[in-house]
């Protein structure tokens, strides 16, 4: 099959085109490197059935990439959710009018199937854990609103145009290329200053964190769903995520003692008084995935696991 990734040098992406590579397919990357490294696709630059465009989806006219294209993967976004709350056209531009270009160029181009890569922040602050896919969507977050709505033009664009749909939708995804998040920080905080370690919120935010080779099985395996299993209009909605959670404390400790130091702790709060690190931060999340479960995929690392592959996986870049 030929496929369209977007944001395929990404931390996520670079993944997923390293398996679509392995399966056979040709493949046509599209990134601005914004927040991705062409280091991560280079040993497919040389391929025949390998593209890569330096392309900014949100503003260059993308249509033409679309051409005989089987399946898109569309994994571009804006990672940072904390950015919202300092600039509220982030997500907006980055995350929701680039979906929508992408579905524009599908429906123009007459390609059918779409990947999308959404987030467990669209739940906000849920009250079941673990939380399943039917639980209602009342973010906290300008990332995680942006995620929902493109979610949800998403599944307007099948329903109109006979389009079919996988939307994942992730804990938090970790290890090797990755280059934000909680554990990426602590790294380079200590590096910079191996006596303290600022913590922000209480260190008690505890969530699920998914080794990055777990995240790309669990996505594949989605892909297996039958027309049977399909709910509305060919979309299908999973959750990705570990069945345990670790403390943002118990990570911080895993760092330090990865890296043999013992920095003092200094807790920050979130400004609007809340439990998370900062605006709009989840303090607690656990995702039920018993829906992929159902279809034999099954987590290999726990929370805990997964965490200590990533700090050696950044440790040692």
């Amino acid at each position: 099959m030929k496929i369209v990734v977007t944001g395929g040098a990404g931390f996520i992406g670079s993944h997923v085109v390293d398996r679509l590579i392995e399966e056979k397919h040709e493949i046509v990357v599209l990134d601005n490197l914004s927040s991705g490294d062409e280091r991560f696709i280079a040993p497919h630059l040389d391929r025949e059935d390998f593209q890569f465009h330096k392309v900014d989806i949100l503003h260059d006219d993308i249509t033409d990439f679309f051409d005989c294209v089987d399946v898109v993967w569309n994994l571009a976004a804006n990672p940072e959710v904390r950015i919202g709350a300092e600039n509220t056209r982030i997500h907006l531009e980055q995350n929701f009018i680039t979906t929508y270009n992408v579905l524009e160029a599908m429906r123009q181009k007459e390609v059918r199937q779409i990947i999308f890569t959404s987030t467990s922040t669209v739940y906000g602050e849920a009250d079941q854990l673990p939380t399943p896919e039917d639980y209602p969507t009342i973010p906290i977050s300008l990332y995680g609103a942006s995620k929902l709505a493109s979610e949800a033009l998403i599944a307007s664009y099948c329903h109109t145009f006979d389009m079919h749909a996988w939307i994942y939708r992730f804990a938090n995804v970790i290890g090797k290329r990755s280059s934000h998040g909680v554990i990426y920080d602590f790294i380079n905080k200590i590096r910079r200053n191996p006596d303290e370690l600022e913590i922000l919120g209480d260190g008690m935010q505890t969530k699920s964190y998914i080794y990055v080779s777990d995240c790309i099985d669990a996505m594949f395996a989605g892909l297996q769903v039958t027309e049977t299993r399909a709910v509305e209009k060919g979309v299908h909605i999973f959750n990705i995520g570990t069945s345990e959670m670790t403390s943002v404390k118990q990570i911080a400790e895993l760092v330090c003692g990865a890296m043999d130091v013992s920095p003092a702790f200094r807790f920050t709060s979130a400004s609007d008084g809340s439990k998370g690190g900062w605006i709009g931060d989840v303090p607690v999340m656990l995702l039920d995935t018993s829906r992929l479960n159902n279809l034999g995929w099954k987590q290999r690392y726990t929370s805990e696991e997964a965490v200590n592959k990533a700090i050696q996986d950044l440790l040692f870049v």
